[in-house]
Order: structure tokens, then C-alpha cells, then sequence
């Protein structure tokens, strides 16, 4: 998605992602609420019955979909780059937007050829992983970065409400109803998404994620103390379940999409669907993790922490707000090429706000109408080329199965 979206709308698309797994969440909690009388097998058998409709609608829509431009550039398919790009950009394919976006995809492509060799697989992995951690451009820095980024927005805590809310509601003692509490939490999940399509374009993305932990660990806080102090009334319980839907609309509007934009830009072209995959990844092992550690923390066999919880997970928000105010970079407005030179030039995130464009590839390295890299600017090429690709090219040129070149990286 980040690789087809147009920059300036490339966030509202991508929070678009996390918006349609709400309405996922959403219908599930309509189901469960909707077979929780049942006390035969169709009380599971119902709810994974349905989901096979969704696979089969996700299998056909995916036939209609256009490949990535980027993609079909890397292959040597020109023309069908040029057709796809102008059906998702609904322009004629000679326009001058298409011809120049076009351009510029082609002499990023001829730069990452001309420095970075072809290798196997296994060396395409470990790309991932060279430079240093105090370069702020390496590949490995950039992984470290996402894929902590997504741990992150599992620290939130937030899917100990979908997934455990019903008992946790029920543990509580004065809700009648527990399934339909939970219906509208995630019912506010859905809600509140649709407000960062405008506000991750409109604010960027830093500011989204520090404001979003901000307020994320003052309701845990809230939600923890009143607990503690007045669990057993009922009045208390009103405004505990109040400041967890106010915790809701934080995450579903900032950290919710926020953390799945990011990842999506900040990697460099060569590992980006790799760098990706390793962060959606680490995605799931975080939320796995969670999901088998909470039954123990809140359950009165275990840990019996109940409503004590929420102090474990405002901490946890704590760490959220000082990691997206000290390491998330600012992404708003600028092209993947721009965001992988930006974070070669800025040193620290703080100050990436800042950065302007001052440069194109198709400029830089000077490539010619037909898409060609003119032989004289190959040293040039050479001598442009950054730290992390450096890493990267030393890597890739090791013989498969050496790690000492490997460790020399």
C-alpha cells in the first residue's frame, strides 16, 4: 500500500488497513455476542463458520488488485509499470505526472543496481541487519526500528480489551451484560479510526504517536486507581468502563494505524518488503506473547491483579511516549526516496520534522529519457552512495556461507 499511495495521501491510505481490522473486530464481537445464549458446539462452530465467506471475498478481490510499479520496474516490466501506475493514478499514461513518477521510480531502481549486486536469498535476509546502530540510516537500525515500533503498539495493551474484555467486564461484578460491553468498546474502535486519515496528513506522524501514548497512559492510570480504590461501586465501574472507551479512541486514532504507516516508509527499497515482514512479525510474537500471558496476570487463581492491570500497561505507555518523542522519524509529506535520503542526512529524529527535499534521483544521478544511467556518472553513483548500502553491498558480496565476511560487516 505505502508502495502504490501517493505521498501526500499515503497515510490516510494505510491507516485505511487498520480501519477495515477494526470492522473485522467489530463483526466479531457481533457474532460472539450473537451466539453467547448457545450452550452447544455451534457456539464456536458459528463463529469460525463465518469467517471462510471473508477469505473467499479477500482470495477474489485480490485478482483485481494492480501490481506495484516499484515492483514491475525491479522486474524490467516497463510498459506494465507504466499501466499500472496510471490506473492507480487515473491519469493517461503520457501525462507529465505519470512520466515524471515514472522517472523517478526508474533512476532509483538504476541506482540500486548499479551499487548493489545481484545475491541469494539467504544474503537478502541478512540485509536487514548490516550498518551500525549509530548510524541512523542503517538497515539494521531501520529494523530495529520497526520492528520495535510494532512491539510498541502491542505494549499499549490495548488488545487485552478486545480480546479478554468480556471477562474482565464480568470480573467486575456490576455490568449485567459483559458481551454487550464489549461490543462497544470495539464499536469505538471502529469509531475513532477514520479520524486519523485526516490527522496523520494534517499532523504528521510523530505527533500522533507522543500524543497518542500521552493520553493512552493517563486513562490506564485513571482506569487502574479507580479500580483499586472503588471497584465494588457501581458509579465507579461507569467511570472506569468511560475512561477505557477514552483509551480506545487514543490507540484506534494514533497508535492503531500510526505504528503501520511508519513501518511502511522507513525502510530503504532493497529490504523494505523484508523489513516489513520482519515488523509485522514482531507484530504477532508480542501479541501472542500478551495474549498467553494476561489470562494469568488478571485471573483470580494466578496473579489476581483485576483492575491492578491497567498499572502494568499505563507503564508500559510510559515507555511508548519517550520511544516515539526520541526515535520515530517524521515521514509526512515526503516520497519513499525522500524518506530514505532524509534519514540519511538527519541524525536525529527530532529533528526530521525539518528536513526539506532538495533533490530528486532521476536529477542526482542523471538519468536520460530513455531510463538509461549515463556511463560517465557511474563513479559519481559510486561516491554517493551511503553507509547503510555500503553494509549492505559488503554483506551481499560475501560468499554464501562465510560468516567471518559476514562479521567483518
Amino acid at each position: 500500500m505505502s508502495e502504490i499511495a501517493p505521498r501526500k495521501v499515503r497515510g490516510a491510505i494505510v491507516s485505511g488497513y487498520q480501519f477495515c481490522v477494526t470492522i473485522g473486530l467489530l463483526l466479531a464481537s457481533c457474532v460472539c455476542y450473537g451466539t453467547e445464549n448457545r450452550t452447544d458446539s455451534g457456539a464456536y462452530r458459528i463463529p469460525i463458520a463465518i469467517q471462510f465467506l471473508w477469505a473467499v471475498i479477500l482470495g477474489t478481490g485480490l485478482t483485481f488488485l494492480p501490481e506495484s510499479p516499484r515492483w514491475l520496474i525491479k522486474k524490467g516490466r516497463v510498459d506494465a509499470a507504466t499501466r499500472s501506475l496510471s490506473r492507480i493514478r487515473g491519469q493517461p499514461r503520457d501525462s507529465t505526472c505519470i512520466q515524471e513518477e515514472l522517472a523517478e521510480i526508474l533512476a532509483n531502481n538504476e541506482y540500486e543496481q548499479e551499487i548493489i549486486p545481484t545475491t541469494n536469498y539467504f544474503n537478502s535476509w541478512l540485509a536487514c541487519f548490516t550498518g551500525g546502530l549509530r548510524n541512523p540510516g542503517s538497515n539494521l537500525r531501520r529494523t530495529i526500528l520497526g520492528t520495535s515500533l510494532q512491539m510498541m503498539q502491542q505494549w499499549t495493551g490495548v488488545d487485552f480489551i478486545f480480546y479478554f474484555g468480556t471477562t474482565f467486564f464480568q470480573s467486575l461484578g456490576t455490568i449485567s451484560n459483559p458481551f454487550l460491553m464489549s461490543l462497544i468498546t470495539t464499536l469505538v474502535n471502529v469509531c475513532s479510526t477514520p479520524l486519523s486519515f485526516w490527522t496523520i496528513e494534517r499532523f504528521g506522524r510523530r505527533p500522533l504517536l507522543i500524543w497518542g501514548a500521552l493520553g493512552m497512559l493517563i486513562c490506564e492510570f485513571i482506569c487502574a486507581i479507580i479500580g483499586v480504590t472503588r471497584g465494588s461501586d457501581p458509579s465507579a465501574v461507569t467511570a472506569q468502563i468511560s475512561f477505557i472507551c477514552i483509551y480506545i479512541f487514543f490507540f484506534a486514532s494514533t497508535w492503531g494505524p500510526g505504528a503501520w504507516v511508519c513501518i511502511g516508509e522507513i525502510f530503504p527499497p532493497p529490504i523494505r518488503s523484508r523489513g516489513v515482514a520482519l515488523s509485522t512479525a514482531s507484530n504477532w510474537l508480542w501479541n501472542c506473547i500478551i495474549t498467553v500471558i494476561t489470562p494469568y496476570m488478571v485471573s483470580a487463581d494466578e496473579g489476581n491483579l483485576g483492575s491492578r492491570v491497567f498499572f502494568i500497561w499505563g507503564s508500559t505507555c510510559i515507555v511508548c511516549f519517550f520511544y516515539a518523542y526520541l526515535l520515530v522519524w517524521e515521514t509526512k509529506g515526503l516520497t519513499l526516496e525522500q524518506v530514505d535520503r532524509m534519514m540519511e542526512e538527519v541524525q536525529n529524529p527530532i529533528k526530521s520534522a525539518g528536513w526539506k527535499p532538495h533533490w530528486n534521483f532521476t536529477a542526482d544521478i542523471g538519468l536520460n529519457k530513455a531510463g538509461k544511467l549515463p556511463r560517465e556518472n557511474h563513479v559519481e553513483v559510486q561516491q554517493q552512495q551511503t553507509a547503510h548500502i555500503v553494509a549492505s553491498t559488503q554483506l551481499l558480496e560475501a560468499p554464501a556461507g562465510n560468516p567471518a565476511a559476514a562479521n567483518q560487516v
